[in-house]
């Protein structure tokens, strides 16, 4: 199985940036544990702070992956391109945030690219990307 996890802008910066929200451990530690966790599975990882290189990676992995993980981070509040280039490909995603976004700022209730996944996995902290991935194995 092929799952692709594709991060957006400031998740670089997880451990980091806002421990209160997003905790201290750097995503990339996390996401190498994730892996050794799921031997059976070639992940893919991926993160950019540009719109455009997001589209790019959706469109080089998704006629290949048997799905994505997806946190586009504020895009998903407002990207019809990101939501649109989920649709453009046969790979299903799966929309994951970190924080509860529905606990947060009235702008980041609303997520554009959730309508283009199988589902949404919210305020769960990083364990958000294990739940995803697993409900991807499922199928």
């Amino acid at each position: 199985m092929k799952i692709s996890i594709i991060n957006g802008p400031n998740l670089n910066l997880i451990g980091r940036r806002e421990p209160e929200i997003y905790g201290t451990q750097p995503l990339d530690s996390y996401l190498e544990q994730l892996a050794q966790n799921y031997p059976g599975v070639e992940f893919s990882f991926f993160q950019s702070n540009s719109e455009g290189s997001i589209i790019d990676e959706i469109h080089r992995v998704g006629f290949s992956a048997d799905g994505i993980v997806i946190n586009a981070g504020a895009y998903s509040h407002y990207s019809l391109a990101i939501a649109d280039a989920l649709r453009a490909v046969p790979a299903p995603a799966i929309e994951v945030h970190i924080s509860n976004i529905f606990a947060r700022e009235k702008e980041r209730h609303t997520s554009v690219t959730a309508a283009a996944c199988k589902s949404m996995i919210a305020g769960k902290g990083l364990d958000g990307y294990r739940l995803a991935v697993e409900q991807l194995m499922k199928k």
